[in-house]
């Protein structure tokens, strides 16, 4: 098992307190979940989608929820007993119930989720407050009471 103490990062860097809990949370997850397999794609400069193979699942089985940077997906598949008198020999189509969960950057929001030929697409948008985007600032320039550029040196 591998560690990695963040400690002397954390006195020389100022607001990425929760990238280092992420990285501490991130060692913790030995047995990982890999079911459903996920892609996770950039559409566009400030866009992204996740794609989720959830096959045999329907819009009822599927909740999304997004929650103080946490985007969560769950699914529930409700056994359901055939009417017509069949039974399955094999099930190679996966239908456990599984919880999926997503750290979110700040200012990302959920736009839109669609299913589609067995795939959830989750579209999100990252949309950084006016505020927040980066601005230029002039330089003045030092000027005496008579008007005057001060000169520091002759």
């Amino acid at each position: 098992m591998r560690t990695v103490d963040f400690a002397p990062l954390y006195r020389s860097t100022i607001g990425f307190d929760r990238l280092f809990s992420m990285l501490d949370n991130m060692n913790g997850n030995e047995q990982a979940q890999t079911y459903p397999p996920y892609n996770i794609e950039r559409t566009g400069e400030n866009t992204y989608r996740i794609s989720m193979a959830v096959a045999g699942f329907s819009e009822d089985d599927l909740s999304i929820e997004s929650k103080e940077h946490t985007l969560t997906v769950k699914g529930e598949k409700t056994e359901q007993e055939s009417e017509d008198g069949r039974e399955v020999l094999f099930r190679g189509i996966a239908a456990r119930s599984f919880e999926r969960r997503f750290q979110l950057a700040d200012h990302v929001e959920i736009r839109s989720a669609e299913l589609e030929n067995g795939l959830l697409h989750i579209d999100l948008v990252r949309e950084i407050p006016e505020a927040m985007k980066p601005r230029k600032i002039e330089i003045g320039k030092s000027v005496n009471k008579n008007g005057k550029v001060k000169q520091i040196e002759a």
